[in-house]
């Protein structure tokens, strides 16, 4: 190990290729996984910022965002000694029509906006809950001024012939799809026009949070009628369906699995050049008696340090381009199991580059050294 450790430090030329290689690989594959999520997180903001504990949706919902009408008189099977509060919830797509012209496709997002309301987004100050009070008013995130075609909050629109004005905004919630409106009840059923005693969703929590699961189970004891979640499972249902709807996963996983072969690639041929390089001086130890498999396991253990170093230089490189992509916008996902992963599999494919590299040991015998 430590004659690996100081091959690898004098010859550092020779196999700073590997190493860069190496961490190209696990910077392509953490960015991308973190990119991928960081995405789809997006398409379910309105559960993960929310606080109920419960979603009942309509059997054949796909998503948060495509619901679909249930009657609000649904809320009687929410009726049971773990819920302490429930309500409707309505959700729908509509056209925006710009001031400047043209239209843009919105996600309309109705709840209740008391103090106790359990589907509001708690980026909804008191403030901001007081002015959505206001008949056909609205919430957008401050980013989708543009989007929109309009310059600032009191800036007037009409959905469908009918005017909506902005009252405040918001930050970091800018959507996949069409950009959020958030207002009241009222405002959602005034747009979006659902059938008389009908919602989207119907919203429950709970009095202890871990009771959710086991009021979901006894929910499910209606079969085919409703179609009850938890908040968590929601949100993974929803970013689920854009992930396989879209392919973007596919697409992005196929990049990641090319920057991991390139890296395997560089890898492999660079630890097997530095080892055809170095064949004289192996030759000196098999000649001196070292065994051909003592030999072998140097050549691992290049490769694992050249792994270790790798990924030593790829994540504060990760953690940097991260934060400069945050900084304009684009929101990319971190979490340790991530990290885990995409190192692992970085390690994995060095040592295996290491293996392959061993062809080159068949040529190392004393009799070269004649030459």
């Amino acid at each position: 190990m430590s004659y690996a450790l100081s091959t690898l430090w004098f010859e550092r030329q020779r196999y700073l290729p590997a190493v860069l290689a190496v961490a190209f690989s696990c910077l392509l594959i953490a960015l991308q996984c973190g990119l991928l999520l960081g995405l789809f997180s997006i398409t379910s903001i309105p559960i993960d910022e929310s606080s109920a504990d419960i979603w009942v949706a309509h059997p054949d919902v796909p998503s948060v965002d495509l619901g679909i009408p249930i009657p609000e008189a649904w809320q009687s099977y929410l009726a049971l000694p773990e819920i302490a509060h429930t309500e409707p919830y309505i959700e729908g797509f509509a056209y925006w029509k710009k001031p400047t012209g043209g239209t843009e496709l919105v996600l309309i997002i109705g709840a209740r906006l008391g103090p106790d309301s359990i589907g509001a987004i708690r980026q909804l100050t008191p403030e901001l809950r007081m002015l959505l009070s206001e008949t056909s008013s609205a919430v957008i995130d401050e980013g989708e001024f543009t989007r929109l075609g309009i310059e600032k909050v009191g800036d007037t629109a009409e959905i469908l012939g009918k005017r909506v004005r902005i009252v405040g905004t918001v930050s970091g919630l800018r959507s996949l799809a069409g950009p959020y409106l958030f207002c009241s009840l009222d405002t959602a059923r005034k747009f979006l026009n659902p059938p008389p005693g009908q919602c989207t969703f119907i919203l429950g929590k709970c009095h202890n949070k871990e009771d959710a699961p086991k009021v979901v189970e006894r929910l499910k004891a209606h079969p085919r009628k409703l179609y009850p979640f938890t908040t968590q499972d929601f949100s993974f249902h929803s970013q689920m369906h854009w992930l396989t709807k879209t392919k973007a996963g596919i697409a992005l996983g196929l990049a990641a699995a090319l920057g991991l072969l390139v890296g395997a690639v560089v890898t492999s041929q660079t630890l097997y050049s530095a080892t055809v390089a170095s064949l004289k001086e192996y030759a000196v130890l098999r000649a001196l008696g070292i065994p051909r498999w003592r030999m072998a396991m140097m050549v691992v253990s290049q490769a694992f340090w050249v792994g270790i170093a790798g990924i030593a230089f790829a994540i504060p490189t990760i953690f940097g381009i991260a934060f400069v992509g945050a900084e304009v916008g684009a929101k990319i996902m971190l979490p340790y199991w991530l990290l885990i992963f995409a190192t692992s599999i970085t390690l994995v494919m060095a040592m295996l580059s290491g293996l392959f590299a061993l062809r080159s040991l068949r040529m190392v015998e004393p009799v070269t050294l004649l030459r």
